[in-house]
Order: structure tokens, then C-alpha cells, then sequence
């Protein structure tokens, strides 16, 4: 249920408030772990466009907007131009939230606006706003202002108050261009009770000021758009304001030279602390470009460009600010503005896909021990593949999913060897001498060598996961591809077990008692041979298991982003091969009359102690088939089934899914 806003107006302060929402409390000082990151920004210069925008991102670099690419507030409630522009957010002190805007109307000219709007929230979601008009409320000295642009907030921890800073033009010549200066706000946050006083000046017009504090070198460090050297330069500082007796903004180094990473023209710098604290992210608008630039900082002075991110669709920023939030305050603004790209929909009556996020190359597993099934997917959504961590779902079903939280973090200390692309696990559950059981979670992971995989054990199919701390896989046996998409197989004839792997070929060894270490000389390179991206030339993604005297090899065709992805096979009398191909050997691969693409990267389940098979995969998310289909994917299941003479039936994806499976004792 959507609940009503109430505007009251309290003398010149309008506060915009919400009923109260159910499950939502009263925000205090944050000590949970940040998880994500809120980029606020306006999209334009038209009306419509001067508002303000939210957007969320995991990484950084790649956002979702927030209420589907519309506004969160409305301009026309909060500011005396009816737009704004320029938004720049702030996690205070208290706990609580700043945001300040300019007050601007940019149809009306570029020397047309003459204030700004301060905010401030206690939750993310509803803010309390009021406008500093600087011709009256400074009317003595800035009566003939004719622009404040892109105001910003610091607090200040020797003066223990909020400071506000902001450039400044007037048509009277006591400004020939534009000057930084700022202000002091009140307790409230509703006014700004103190004279501007100037604060940086590069000698040419000086906007789009940031400042942020590093705690490794006791510096403030001041970035600014300089007009004359067409873009960002730095000053550094050990103090925001100049020492007593000494002249306003003398308490700045030299300028840098440009830290930007491009000769495009560049607008709106802003700088963020990365979430592990381990560096920064400085990003800024290439606005003549069609993109956001981002680069990244261990020092603040040395800057190493990361990507181009394009603005386009319903994500088109210009120039905002981004903060780190916690899993609880991005939920909330999820259910508050949420979006398409959050997760992924049901058809009604159907069971496909199994879980509403964006989720890829799933392992599926029965455990004996707890009489469940258990789903253990890549995370999906990031662009670049980008995903660190592994969720975990129990089922007692097949059809009914529990999220029971996140297993392994390749971005905390969990995991030394790798820092992220956390892809494509796999599982096995081993019984002990002693009854109980252990769980081996086998895993790829990004090292500065490139991809590579290893090993966390766990008492529990749930975790806690210990791992190994050094990978098992680092080269490639066939001298080219990664060292990913492994697969764990037990041979229920030996009892042996067995790691496969490879992107671009396909390998295989036995696996040693502990199953955290590969047999010496037994590894072998199984790639099928032959084919072509129509039937079963080998990409990745091998999976084997073993029915009626015969061991089946499964594998992927073609690209994670093709449509065309999709399953081949061939068969085995030995889990190291050779493998012989099946004479019809796609199948699963795509069907568009029912919006199915990509249908692959797979595991294979047997219900316990029946004849009873099903396929897992993952597919593209059809919303996405044209905007970032290999990292938009979502996890189905659907029936295996055998022909007589034990080759495997293709398999029809569908929407449905399959119907809740009973267990027997």
C-alpha cells in the first residue's frame, strides 16, 4: 500500500513528511556493515529533468536507478525555481542524512538562480527541505547575486558545525567570475546562519567543489572543476579554513594538474570512500560524451581509470554525489522506489525461475544429512561480472526457496587468494568415518594472475565456510582459457571423487582424500572435439554424472550473453574419459516464441533413490536480452528425462517449472 506524503509549511520551512510505514524505524547512528552504494543526481536541463534521482550499486561503478529511472521528490515541492540541480548527499555525524541542491531553473538562463535547498532526513525516505534565497537572506552584501551553484556539506570537526560551501557569481563586479565561499548551517538544518566567507579561489571560475577527508594522510582534499584547465584539479589541506590572522583560503596547497583520466570535457567531480576502506572512487560527468567516467585511488593522488559507464535509458545522471549505504538502508529504499532491475518476475501460475533475484551457473544438491535440497548460485546483476559473494537457498521442494544468507565474501578476509568475480561453485557432500559429514565448496575467484579456483569446507550445507586460503586450480592444463566453472563428482563405483574445470577446454583430475587438493598426475584435458556453435563445440560449464553403468558429460555452447548459449552432451565409461558425443547431442538451447534465451550452464539432480531426474540452469532475463544479457540471469528447473536406450531426451525449458516434489522416507 502506497502511503499519502503530508507538505506543511511552518513559516518559510516546509517539511515533507510520510505516515509511518510499517517495519520501518527511526534511524540511529549506522554500526552494520556497509554494502552498497546511493548515488544521488538530477538527469537534464529541462524541467522535468532538474529533479532529484536516486540510484543503487554494488560495485561502484554500475547502478540501478531507484523508482525506475523517476524522480524521488518532486522539484516543484521543495524548491522557489520549481528545479534543482546538483545534488549532493551526506551520511552525517548523527546518523542522519544531508542533502543540498542547487535552486535552479536552467531554461531561464545560466545566471538565472539565486539560492539553494538544504534537506535532511533521518531514513533516506523522508526529508524535512527549506530554501536559502541569498538576495534576502544575505541582502547587505549578495543583493545582486546571479548564480549558486552546486552546494555541498562537511562537516567541519574543529568548529563542530556543518559547513556548507557553494561557488558564487554577482553582476555588480564584486565577483568577475566564480568564487568559492560557504557558510555555517544551523543546529536544524534549515537556514544558514553565518555570512559567506570566501574559501578557494584558483584565479579563473572555480565550481562543482568536493571535499573529503583522508584519515591515512590527516588531509582534506579539495577537488574543483578549473574552466581554465578544462577539468578536475586538487588542493589539500590540513584544516578547512584558514588558520587565525591568516587570509581566507590560504590554508591550500598548489593546484594539481588535471586528475581526470580523459581529454573529454568533464563536469560534476565527485569522491567516495571504496566500501572495504581500502581505497576511492572518483567519478565525474562526461557530459558531451554520454557517459560517467569512474577511476580509482589507493592515495587520492594517483588515479587509474575503471570503466565508462553509459547514461542511457532510464540511467542518465548528471552530475551527483554517492554515499556508502547498509543492506538494511538499501532495502528500504528498495521497497520505498523500486525498480525492474532489482529482481526478476514470475509469470502467474509458473515456478520459473526458482528464485526472485538475478542468479547464474547453478549447483544444485541433496543432502543426506539434513533431508533438504540446497541451491548455490553465482550473484548475478553486476555488470562485468562482478559479483563477490555466494547465497545459499534451501528447499524442501524444489519449488519453495529460503535465502539462508551469504556463505562466502571474496571482498572481506574470508578469502586471501581472491578479491572478487566470485563465479559458477560447486558442491559435494561427503560422509565422514565417523557418520558425520563435511561440505566442499569448490569456487572461482579473481587473483592478479586471472581467474582461478578454490575451496571452502563446512560442517553444515548452510556454512559456516571455511576456506582453504590458496587455490587448488591456478594454470590451465591446456596452456589457454580460465581456470573456472568447476564441477565435483563423486563416482559411485569407486567412490573416488573428481574435479573438472575450464572455460575454452575442459579438464578433469581425481581429487585426494581431503578434497582440498588435486592427485598428482591424474589431471587430464577432456575437451570434446569438434563441432560448432550450432551443436556442441565446448565452451565451459562441465557437469558429469552417472546413471546405469554409464558417466554423462554435460556441457556449454557459445557465449553466457548469447542467446544461442545452450547444453551439449556426450557419454563416458570412465570419469576421465574420452568422451564420445552424443549422437544428438544438444539438449537444452533456446525457445523465443516463449521468451526463453540462453538456457544453460547447468547441474543435474537425481531424487534420492529413484529413477527421477531434473535439469537446474540458468537463463537470460528476457528484459534484458539487449542491456547486459550475460550478467542478467536467472536460475530454472525443469524434468531430465532418458530415452529407452539411455541417451538423454531434449529438454523443453518452460516458464512453468516443475511441481513440488514429495520426498519419500
Amino acid at each position: 500500500m502506497k502511503l499519502p506524503h503530508i507538505l506543511t509549511t511552518v513559516g518559510s520551512f516546509l517539511l515533507l513528511t510520510a505516515m509511518p510505514a510499517h517495519g520501518i524505524k527511526s534511524q540511529k547512528p549506522v554500526k552494520n556493515k556497509m554494502s552498497q552504494y546511493l548515488f544521488a543526481y538530477f538527469t537534464g536541463n529541462s524541467p522535468k529533468q532538474e529533479q532529484i534521482h536516486f540510484a543503487l550499486s554494488k560495485d561502484g561503478y554500475n547502478y540501478v536507478p531507484l523508482n525506475n529511472g523517476n524522480p524521488i521528490i518532486a522539484s516543484d515541492s521543495i524548491s522557489i525555481k520549481k528545479g534543482v540541480r546538483d545534488p549532493h548527499i551526506l551520511r552525517g555525524e548523527d546518523g542522519k542524512f544531508y542533502m543540498v541542491v542547487t535552486d535552479m531553473r536552467s531554461e531561464e538562463g545560466w545566471a538565472s538562480n539565486r539560492g539553494i535547498v538544504l534537506m535532511k532526513s533521518d531514513d533516506l525516505i523522508n526529508w524535512t527541505h527549506s530554501t536559502v534565497h541569498f538576495p534576502t537572506r544575505f541582502a547587505d552584501k549578495w543583493s545582486k547575486v546571479t548564480r549558486v551553484w552546486a552546494p555541498q556539506t562537511i562537516w567541519d570537526s574543529e568548529a563542530k558545525r556543518y559547513m556548507v560551501y557553494f561557488s558564487m557569481l554577482t553582476n555588480d563586479g564584486s565577483l568577475a567570475y566564480d568564487k568559492v565561499f560557504y557558510c555555517y548551517a544551523n543546529k536544524d538544518f534549515t537556514d544558514l546562519e553565518t555570512e559567506p566567507v570566501y574559501l578557494f579561489d584558483r584565479g579563473s571560475a572555480t565550481i562543482d567543489s568536493d571535499i573529503v577527508y583522508d584519515k591515512k594522510d590527516k588531509l582534506y582534499h579539495y577537488f574543483f572543476k578549473n574552466e581554465g584547465e578544462r577539468g578536475i584539479c586538487q588542493v589539500t589541506s590540513k584544516r578547512l579554513t584558514a588558520a587565525k590572522g591568516k587570509q581566507p583560503g590560504s590554508q591550500w596547497s598548489k593546484p594539481s594538474a588535471p586528475v581526470q583520466q580523459t581529454n573529454e570535457n568533464v563536469e560534476g567531480g565527485g569522491v567516495f570512500k571504496t566500501i572495504d576502506g581500502n581505497g576511492w572512487i572518483l567519478m565525474y560527468d562526461c557530459y558531451s560524451n554520454g557517459h560517467y567516467q569512474f577511476c580509482s585511488s589507493k592515495d587520492l593522488k594517483n588515479f587509474k581509470f575503471e570503466k565508462n559507464t553509459s547514461t542511457s535509458g532510464k540511467f542518465t545522471p548528471r552530475h551527483g554525489t554517492t554515499i556508502a549505504v547498509t543492506e538494511e538502508e538499501a532495502e528500504r529504499l528498495m521497497n520505498k522506489w523500486p525498480s525492474d532491475q532489482f529482481s526478476v518476475k514470475r509469470l502467474p501460475g509458473c515456478n520459473n525461475p526458482l528464485v526472485l533475484d538475478f542468479r547464474a551457473d547453478p549447483e544444485i544438491l541433496y543432502s543426506k544429512k539434513t533431508g533438504k535440497f540446497y541451491l548455490y548460485p553465482t550473484t548475478d546483476g553486476y555488470a562485468g561480472w562482478g559479483g563477490y559473494s555466494f547465497n545459499v537457498y534451501s528447499s524442501d521442494n524444489l519449488v519453495d526457496w529460503k535465502d539462508e544468507g551469504t556463505i562466502i565474501d571474496l571482498k572481506s578476509n574470508q578469502v586471501v587468494w581472491a578479491d572478487g568475480n566470485a563465479w559458477a561453485p560447486c558442491i559435494e557432500e561427503k560422509q565422514q568415518a565417523d557418520g558425520s559429514y563435511k561440505y566442499y565448496f569448490y569456487y572461482s575467484g579473481n587473483t592478479i594472475k586471472g581467474k582461478q579456483t578454490g575451496v571452502a569446507v563446512a560442517d553444515s550445507p548452510t556454512g559456516p565456510f571455511k576456506d582453504s586460503g590458496r587455490s587448488i586450480v591456478a594454470l590451465s592444463p591446456a596452456k589457454r582459457g580460465q581456470q573456472i566453472d568447476s564441477d565435483v563428482f563423486t563416482d559411485p563405483v569407486s567412490g573416488k571423487s573428481y574435479l573438472y574445470w575450464g572455460n575454452g577446454y575442459m579438464a578433469g583430475a581425481e581429487l585426494n582424500d581431503d578434497m582440498m587438493s588435486i592427485k598428482e598426475n591424474t589431471t587430464k584435458v577432456l575437451t570434446p572435439k569438434g563441432g560448432s556453435l550450432k551443436d556442441y563445440q565446448f565452451r565451459e560449464a562441465s557437469y558429469v554424472f552417472y546413471r546405469n553403468g554409464l558417466y554423462y558429460f554435460l556441457w556449454s555452447v557459445d557465449d553466457t550473453g548469447s542467446p544461442n548459449y545452450h547444453v551439449a552432451y556426450g557419454t563416458s565409461k570412465s570419469p576421465l574419459g574420452p568422451i564420445e558425443v552424443a549422437k544428438e547431442p544438444v539438449i537444452l538451447i533456446q525457445d523465443p516464441a516463449n521468451n526463453i534465451y540462453g538456457p544453460a550452464h547447468n547441474s543435474i539432480l537425481q531424487i534420492p533413490g529413484k529413477d527421477e531426474w531434473y535439469i537446474v540452469y540458468h537463463r537470460i532475463n528476457k528484459d534484458f536480452l539487449n542491456n547486459g544479457p550475460g550478467y542478467h540471469r536467472e536460475v530454472c528447473i525443469d524434468k531430465l528425462e532418458f530415452n529407452q536406450d539411455g541417451t538423454i531426451a531434449p529438454v523443453k525449458p518452460t516458464q512453468k517449472g516443475i511441481s513440488p516434489v514429495k520426498l519419500g522416507k
